[in-house]
């Protein structure tokens, strides 16, 4: 079936789509039915029903009638009547386990992640150790030296079921912090806790609330388990579990008296199943809005332009960004060996070779974004008066470095529109009002030709194409007027036709701001047409430096770049031709 891609994204603007996605959703609506059941019949059940739930009288073993719909105990109480008012007390001691698990389990996987490498290791060995276990062992254990009691039995469930949080908490969250909207946030400087707060968590939430729900449902089973056993609720308080405990002895006599309690079990396990697949969908904008925006048409195909400059290796003062000697190292390995350039205003340095040469890890490290366990160290590695290698400040490192990175749909928080997004540097550093911000960025929207500029700002990531979200990246790297704007393979991700017509507008933005450019690409012949000086880049050393058009011309110094040049598509089409 064809999507509307334009009602999409008025829907989009609007916002309706949002407030009516749980009509939508069977699932969240059933579940949250019987879950509202469930809570209508803890409230109100132990305020009419006590008296016949609690009433001892005459009319003991009766069977399922008219008068007693489940039938009456041995004591003559009504079943149905003591299964309802137990449905309170089941309930908030399965939420209290519940929420006990969640909040100590998140705070702790997530504390993992900010962690120290070393501390880091220790939480996730006993994370494992824990998890290795059955939680209702570990919850037998904890009640066994805790004591029977229900608030024994809550703080016992909660306890087991920690280490299941914390674990899927840090791997969900691990996954997400290597993605480049987060490196981005460390590079603006919003520190660790903010960006775990902001971009890490609402990103794995889905997945925490399915297993929020299913740890409610299990913590129901566990809760009455204990009770049932003789570790949790005492006479005269009772639960489901207690119910099952006093059925026990005549379960071959009057079998109706587990009916109850087993179905109130069932029915609340399954209502909280539903609810969090519901709340799930919810809670993800890519399941709420639909599919992502169609690309626009296609621009003719040509190449960028191409200004070339002559290199001058002596003249280093005016330099915008400077590299001698640059060293990166992993467990004594060295990636990059002795690597040495500079980039001057105005000029398009590329780095250029093959998967795994380094040349990403070059742009990682003038940015300060090195993964865990890289160790960088240069003669000099500074922007403008910046020291790189040191703690240059985090507002002149936001505002007068830029960086555009390969994939954009992992550009941007998938969870936050890109209105808060693309604004984040004006308003936090360059502390510009919000309204002023969005308006310096619907001008460079305009400007990169992104259609729309103001509607886009209320959209997802998701509802815009891979061209639309690679020139809104380069857009709001621009806005702050960098002084080098670090391009780490942008067009990598993208078709061919958006491929040329993004770098088409990249130069075409670098000619008129006189921003200086790093571009890195494996492609020799992206890098020939669009910068002024080249460096050839194998097992992380710099073997051939020529110019954009030498490359143009096919000329080679080197043999390797001869290769480069050789395993062009053209220029085997051509050979094949010939």
């Amino acid at each position: 079936m064809a999507v509307d891609t334009a009602l999409l994204a008025e829907a989009a603007l609007r916002g309706p789509a949002q407030r009516r996605a749980w009509r939508r959703s069977p699932s969240l609506l059933a579940g949250g039915a019987v879950l509202l059941l469930l809570v209508v019949v803890g409230v109100v059940a132990p305020l009419v029903l006590s008296g016949r739930a609690e009433t001892l009288t005459g009319d003991a073993n009766l069977a399922p009638g008219a008068g007693n719909w489940l039938g009456t105990d041995p004591f003559g109480r009504d079943i149905l009547a003591r299964a309802l008012v137990a449905t309170r007390l089941t309930l908030l001691m399965a939420a209290g386990a519940t929420a006990l698990s969640f909040v100590a389990g998140v705070a702790l996987g997530a504390g993992a992640l900010l962690a120290p490498p070393r501390v880091r290791q220790v939480l996730l060995r006993v994370f494992d150790a824990a998890v290795a276990f059955p939680s209702l062992v570990l919850a037998l254990v904890v009640a066994a030296v805790l004591g029977a009691g229900a608030g024994s039995a809550v703080v016992a469930i909660g306890l087991a079921g920690i280490p299941g949080f914390a674990r899927l908490t840090y791997n969900l969250a691990q996954g997400v912090a290597t993605r480049d909207f987060v490196t981005t946030a460390h590079l603006l400087g919003v520190p660790g806790p903010r960006v775990l707060t902001r971009h890490v968590l609402p990103n794995v939430s889905g997945p925490l609330l399915v297993l929020l729900t299913s740890s409610f449902a299990l913590s129901l089973l566990e809760i009455s388990s204990l009770s049932f056993v003789g570790l949790g609720v005492q006479s005269p308080q009772y639960d489901w579990g207690r119910l099952l405990n006093e059925a026990l002895p005549s379960i071959y006599t009057a079998p109706w008296l587990v009916l109850a309690p087993s179905l109130m079990l069932v029915l609340a396990g399954a209502g909280a199943m539903l609810a969090g697949d519901g709340v799930a969908r919810l809670v993800d904008p890519r399941q709420v809005h639909g599919a992502p925006a169609a690309a626009p048409a296609p621009a003719a195909r040509r190449p960028p332009d191409a200004v070339v400059l002559g290199e001058d290796d002596d003249a280093a003062d005016d330099a915008v960004l400077v590299v001698d000697g640059l060293v990166v190292e992993a467990g004594g390995r060295r990636l990059v060996d002795d690597v040495s350039f500079r980039v001057r205003p105005g000029e398009v340095v590329g780095l250029v070779g093959e998967s795994g040469s380094g040349k990403s890890t070059i742009a990682m490290a003038v940015a300060g974004l090195l993964a865990d366990g890289l160790v960088a160290d240069a003669r000099t590695l500074r922007l403008r008066d910046l020291d790189l290698l040191g703690r240059p400040p985090a507002r002149r490192l936001a505002t007068e470095l830029g960086i555009v990175f390969q994939d954009p749909s992992a550009t941007f928080n998938p969870a936050l529109r890109l209105g808060s997004q693309l604004t984040e540097v004006l308003r936090v550093h360059l502390r510009r009002p919000r309204a002023v911000a969005r308006d310096a960025v619907v001008a460079a929207l305009t400007e990169i030709k992104v259609t729309e500029p103001r509607r886009r700002l209320h959209q997802h990531p998701h509802e815009l194409s891979g061209g639309m979200l690679q020139r809104a990246s380069i857009a709001a790297a621009l806005t702050t007027g960098p002084a080098l704007l670090v391009a780490d393979e942008p067009t990598t991700a993208l078709d061919v036709t958006v491929q040329a017509e993004v770098l088409r507008q990249l130069r075409r933005l670098q000619r008129e701001h006189g921003t200086a450019v790093l571009f890195i690409s494996h492609d020799i012949g992206v890098v020939g047409a669009l910068c002024d000086t080249v460096l050839v880049l194998r097992d992380g050393r710099v073997i051939d430096r020529t110019t954009g058009a030498a490359l143009r011309a096919g000329e080679a110094n080197h043999p390797w770049t001869a290769a480069l040049l050789a395993a062009r598509p053209g220029t085997r089409q051509d050979r094949a031709t010939a």
